[in-house]
């Protein structure tokens, strides 16, 4: 019997059936091909995933552009505020990410924290200098975007409404 369909749990077939089969040993078996996706996407994966090790190595190897918009519309800075991850969007600060880059529809970094409820990356960008009043191409504001509820955005950008 072969040594990969006994490795498998793969049933011999008993009837002939007239066409020669010959198995090797698997160790000689090799896969037919291998996939390797583009720097770009890996180093997307790494800031969803917060791997801030491979992020700073990518960046020393200057295999990536801190300033490139990916497929998804937007640069490496607006994936780490989107994973809410602080050191992330602190590492990427640090390498030279901009924190007025905009995204193709003219969001900021700012503008992300705002919408999806990230206080304390919104207070950080608000610390470096980011910029409350610049607007998205459809005219909104970072604070524009806050959810009512969210107290603690609110009140970063001076609109609690005290109870």
């Amino acid at each position: 019997m072969c040594p990969v369909s006994q490795t498998m749990g793969i049933k011999a077939y008993t009837q002939d059936c007239g066409v020669p089969v010959s198995c090797k040993s698997s160790a000689s078996l090799k896969p037919i091909r291998s996939v390797h996706f583009p720097n770009d996407i890996v180093f997307q994966d790494y800031i969803r995933q917060g791997e801030l090790e491979r992020i700073g190595r990518f960046i020393r190897a200057r295999r990536v552009s801190l300033q490139t918009i990916y497929h998804s519309g937007m640069a490496a800075i607006h994936e780490a505020v989107l994973s809410g991850n602080l050191e992330c969007v602190k590492l990427l600060i640090q390498y030279g990410a901009d924190i007025h880059q905009r995204d193709e529809e003219g969001w900021t970094p700012l503008h992300m924290a705002c919408s999806d409820g990230f206080p304390h990356i919104a207070r950080y960008l608000l610390s470096l200098g980011a910029n409350p009043e610049l607007e998205t191409d459809s005219g909104d504001k970072p604070a524009d975007l806050i959810e009512p509820d969210n107290k603690e955005l609110l009140e970063i950008f001076g609109l609690a409404v005290n109870d």
